[in-house]
């Protein structure tokens, strides 16, 4: 699914010395090279605070914890989506809404969003699922008028542009209250081990992150807040700092294979291609609100679990993302929810399928995995 060795052979006469170096001088925390990709990433981003961690788990619940949640409070997000997002919402004790999607971009139903609104409701977390920007206009509006709290699970969007109703775009991560992301070494910017980071435009909601990711603590020894320990290693950082000059060129290399991917499914009946546009508000002339973490199908009267067995037989990597929707899980099951109320996830969770994707595809392949597929759903129509 995911080619790291390839990537890495491209910049390995950059990537070692800076891996060497944190070795030689033994700042392997917080040391510089953490400060350097901080500071560097908050550029790219146009953002104003970047606080690296652990990983894109811990991200997401120090993001939480940061907005001063209580026992109780209500966290709306998708249900079609990895487990980490609901996850850190109940290790905290917060009471997760689970809510249908979108049949479209597959990111959460802004509809549904409304109809799950309560008065014990404080915050939304709108996923970037498969590296596509979610309707993020839509969903600061609706926090706007309910005075809620926007925490972007960025995890898979990184590098994405979300084109605003005005024209004007933003990048994911910063249009939200405070948003998380994962450095895991399959994302679009990935490290060679764990790391995340939060970010946020707010100064007061940075600094009290910052003692968050320490311990609590401001001043060694002085613990002024509840904190984890949770930094990213300086290693992964100069990982990190060398691949970001590259992090656009990666996101457009995808696109690009995603481009050959759609040719080819074009037009079949029984294959519904990635949508690229609809996050944009259709204005957009260069789409580049999807960086394609995934590429994933949504298949009409195919045997899916089928067609993965063939591909695998062929040699050729795929992935069911996600077989099982969360209100299905036993660590997550509500008596509050009802069957009729997530349709759209039901659905896909039995059609969807996601082709290899990654910086070094190339033509040849991109033509044996499409050929493949297509021979596969035509000869068992």
């Amino acid at each position: 699914m995911v080619d790291l060795q390839s990537q890495y052979a491209h910049i390995k006469e950059t990537v070692d010395p800076s891996i060497q170096e944190v070795i030689d001088t033994a700042s392997f925390i917080n040391g510089p090279k953490v400060h350097q990709f901080q500071k560097h990433l908050e550029d790219y981003l146009k953002v104003k605070h970047v606080i690296p961690c652990a990983n894109g788990t811990d991200a997401l619940q120090i993001a939480m914890m940061g907005l001063g949640l209580e026992q109780g409070d209500e966290v709306i997000t998708a249900d079609f989506t990895f487990a980490a997002t609901v996850e850190v919402i109940a290790l905290l004790k917060l009471t997760p809404v689970l809510v249908d999607v979108d049949p479209v971009t597959f990111n959460i139903d802004v509809d549904a969003i409304k109809n799950a609104i309560t008065p014990k409701t404080k915050a939304i977390v709108p996923v970037h699922l498969f590296g596509l920007a979610a309707n993020m206009d839509e969903i600061m509006a609706i926090a706007k008028e309910h005075n809620l709290y926007v925490i972007e699970d960025n995890a898979q969007g990184i590098g994405a542009n979300y084109t605003h109703k005005d024209g004007s775009k933003t990048k994911t991560g910063v249009i939200g209250h405070v948003a998380s992301t994962s450095f895991f070494p399959s994302k679009n910017l990935g490290c060679y081990g764990d790391g995340g980071a939060i970010f946020t435009n707010d100064d007061e909601l940075a600094h009290t992150i910052r003692g968050i990711v320490n311990h609590g603590m401001y001043q060694r020894y002085h613990h002024d807040v509840v904190g984890v320990n949770s930094r990213l290693d300086s290693i992964q950082a100069a990982v990190l700092d060398v691949k970001l000059p590259y992090l656009d060129r990666y996101n457009d290399t995808r696109r690009n294979a995603a481009r050959k991917y759609t040719k080819a499914f074009k037009d079949h009946p029984q294959i519904t291609t990635p949508s690229g546009r609809t996050a944009c508000n259709g204005i957009c002339d260069t789409c580049d609100c999807h960086v394609f973490h995934q590429y994933t199908l949504k298949l009409e009267g195919v045997d899916r679990d089928a067609l993965v067995s063939h591909l695998n037989e062929k040699g050729i990597p795929c992935g069911v993302y996600y077989p099982i929707p969360l209100h299905k899980q036993k660590a997550y099951a509500d008596e509050r929810y009802n069957e009729s109320d997530f349709e759209v996830t039901n659905h896909l969770v039995d059609n969807v399928i996601s082709l290899p994707m990654h910086t070094e595809l190339d033509d040849e392949q991109i033509d044996y995995i499409t050929t493949t597929v297509l021979s596969f759903i035509n000869s068992n129509a």
